[in-house]
């Protein structure tokens, strides 16, 4: 089968990308696709749409306030310069967006507040790498001060991002620091949505994927089969592995939370059976997938021809998801990061 990048493509009014989220969390609008059923519900209708035995699986990264912004200082000149944080080096570096990169040089220093500064360590043709004068508790502490939350560019090119989003763009689970885009269908959730689904019968497991910048990267080859996905860090546990392996063995369903924890545990499944697993997974779902762990997915409604439309279309069929999405925007769901969310169960 040819998958054209074409295939993936529809009409999105601007007016449908959200700002803002709602208030509380889940009473974002839920578009329920049931094999090829579609209802309009809240996501706090999740506690009845669930059934006791299911599995939701969450991924617990902690997004980091990764835009900051700094003077460079070379000698008696200084300069303004604005860093997006993308992933740590194994050097204790950080790969970085700079603006203006061309005017950086190794050895400049960056003081972006009274407390943190880092020093250029190399300038490459799109990224640059810095080290950081903190670390640890300190550095995060520092960071916590001086940075922004990294808005994913459709919102930040409607708004700056400001305190609201500290909160706003992180998951009320959030446990481990290192992602520079948070998990979005995972902040539909607060704490009275969790403990009436836990009574329910509910479990969840929780996994961990870092999410990085290149999410957003835009997909530029016609043929889709030939895209290279970025790759991201991310880990199972035994327990996780245990946990899903059992639901499924119990007849229950597994429901990841978000594309990010969907990848994860299929990377974690390239044998078939789930297992423990870590390290850089650069799977690219799109039709024709095999999922081996998967039963349904909840998810924010993304971007036209990317890499995670295709990845729903590849759980439930490119047709269904074509009336999905026409649905949402006759209904004028709000889309992307801050954006209503779809519960997907194919069978």
């Amino acid at each position: 089968m040819t998958l054209r990048l074409s295939d993936f493509d529809f009409d999105l009014p601007d007016d449908l990308i959200a700002t803002r989220p709602v208030r509380p969390r889940s009473a974002a609008r839920l578009l329920v696709a049931e094999s090829d059923r579609i209802s309009d519900r809240r996501v706090s209708d999740l506690v009845t749409l669930l059934r006791p035995g299911d599995r939701l699986v969450l991924n617990d990264t902690r997004v980091i306030p990764a835009r900051l912004s700094g003077l460079r200082i070379r000698g008696e000149v200084a300069a303004r310069v604005e860093v997006t944080l993308l992933e740590a080096t194994a050097s204790n570096g950080w790969r970085v967006l700079a603006r203006p990169l061309r005017k950086l040089k190794p050895g400049d220093i960056i003081a972006f507040s009274d407390r943190l500064s880092a020093e250029v360590q190399e300038r490459n043709e799109a990224d640059a790498v810095i080290a950081f004068n903190l670390t640890g508790g300190d550095f995060d502490t520092a960071l916590a001060e001086a940075g922004a939350m990294p808005l994913p560019p459709y919102i930040a090119a409607k708004r700056p991002a400001d305190e609201q989003d500290k909160e706003d763009y992180q998951t009320v689970f959030a446990r481990r620091s290192g992602a520079v885009a948070a998990p979005t269908a995972s902040l539909h959730f607060d704490e009275p949505l969790l403990a009436a689904l836990a009574e329910r019968g509910v479990a969840f497991s929780h996994v961990t994927l870092h999410v990085g910048a290149g999410t957003f990267l835009p997909v530029k080859v016609e043929d889709v089969t030939t895209h290279r996905m970025h790759a991201e860090w991310g880990e199972v546990t035994l327990r996780a592995a245990e946990e899903i392996a059992s639901t499924r063995a119990d007849g229950g369903r597994v429901i990841p939370v978000g594309t990010t924890a969907l990848r994860l545990i299929e990377s974690a499944s390239r044998g078939g059976e789930i297992a423990p697993w870590e390290g850089e997974t650069d799977i690219f779902i799109y039709p024709g997938f095999r999922f081996h762990a998967t039963d349904g997915l909840m998810t924010n409604f993304h971007l036209p021809k990317s890499t995670l439309l295709m990845l729903v279309s590849a759980l439930m069929g490119m047709d269904r998801m074509r009336r999905v999405y026409a649905h949402a925007v006759a209904e004028r769901y709000r889309f992307f990061s801050y954006g209503d969310a779809s519960l997907l169960l194919p069978e």
